[in-house]
């Protein structure tokens, strides 16, 4: 009974716009303390063009075994939406060979890092930055997610409606020529 429904769930997925995955935003980040984050806020500013965001520890949060104190600044990111961010993507993309493992893959979104920004083939090295690396961060969602982050009337989602990793691969080799090992 239960294989039924999926296969009828499966044929009208092609014809359901609400099934459609996309991506919804991608978020680079390096994490660094003292002049090493001026260097990694630089780094970001240079791949993206725009201006990157500190993230500091909560006002609260303190851990003593890695020194770090409330409102320290560990790190920087910044989130593209768009054309911007599918640009970029292609280009970080060649920076790891247009390859991926399965493994980076889970649901909804996957992630790789960059180990030298110097890999990137559109970018020279800065002496004034050094060797740094960052990690990116890719998210996809469905159309009608707004019902689970919305304040008023809040919803749920099924576990359907989230993006399998299968279909985060099918997106990523149909459009961005990506292979995953």
């Amino acid at each position: 009974m239960k294989s039924k429904i999926e296969n009828k769930v499966k044929a009208n997925d092609k014809d359901n716009v609400m099934r459609n995955a996309r991506m919804t935003k991608m978020v680079i980040s390096a994490g660094a303390v003292g002049p090493e984050l001026d260097k990694a806020v630089k780094l970001l500013g240079i791949i993206t063009g725009t201006k990157a965001q500190i993230i500091k520890s909560g006002p609260k949060r303190r851990i003593p075994a890695f020194n770090v104190k409330p409102d320290m600044p560990l790190g920087t990111r910044i989130t593209l939406r768009g054309n911007k961010a599918k640009e970029t993507l292609m280009r970080l993309l060649a920076g790891v060979g247009n390859r991926l493992r399965r493994s980076q893959v889970v649901e909804n979104h996957f992630s790789f890092g960059i180990k030298e920004y110097i890999d990137v083939p559109s970018l020279e090295y800065n002496r004034d930055i050094g060797i740094r690396g960052f990690n990116v961060t890719v998210v996809f969602e469905r159309a009608g997610v707004r019902v689970i982050k919305k304040k008023i009337k809040r919803g749920k989602l099924p576990r359907r409606h989230h993006v399998s990793p299968e279909e985060i691969i099918k997106f990523m080799e149909e459009n961005f020529k990506t292979k995953f090992v």
